[in-house]
């Protein structure tokens, strides 16, 4: 029961990333069956949206460095490097996995967690799944909720920063 690469399964999946990159799709998943044992699962999925969102509040920043001519150098240059690695703060909780990131139990539930929530170490924060299992992501220390990083619903990648606890 030994899988061997296909030559056409290689150019299947680079014909799916390339529709993924034109159709402007952030995820395709096909599961192909070729026989009673042998089939391919194929998920293909761009986190773009995580790093645009980690980007959405420099606009506003951005938009207000015009106004003051004198410090518009030193504002834009230290703005974005606190913005684009919040991965790099001492508070913050990253991705233990490649998934989605669900920040509700179920549909129409309330969210684990939102911006200035107290949490304790241990309390569920969000759920990530990963090869349709659910997996309960824990706060690694007790705080305050300050930044949510990530929509739910949004693919996520080992290490992809998910919210700040201080």
């Amino acid at each position: 029961m030994t899988k061997k690469p296909n030559e056409n399964d290689v150019v299947f999946i680079q014909a799916l990333a390339e529709l993924l990159s034109a159709q402007d799709l952030t995820e395709i998943e096909v599961n192909r069956l070729y026989g009673e044992d042998n089939s391919l699962n194929v998920r293909i999925s761009k986190t773009q949206n995580v790093v645009h969102m980690a980007a959405a509040p420099a606009a506003p920043l951005a938009a207000a460095a015009p106004a003051a001519p004198a410090p518009a150098p030193a504002t834009p240059a230290e703005a974005p490097a606190a913005i684009e690695d919040p991965a790099a703060h001492p508070g913050a909780v990253t991705s233990p996995m490649v998934g989605t990131v669900y920040l509700q139990a179920e549909p129409g539930s309330p969210p684990f967690i939102t911006v200035g929530a107290k949490v304790s170490e241990g309390d569920t924060i969000l759920i990530i799944e990963a090869m349709k299992t659910m997996n309960q992501i824990p706060a690694p220390k007790a705080g305050t909720v300050t930044r949510i990083l990530v929509e739910d619903s949004a693919a996520v990648e080992f290490g992809s920063p998910l919210v700040i606890i201080e």
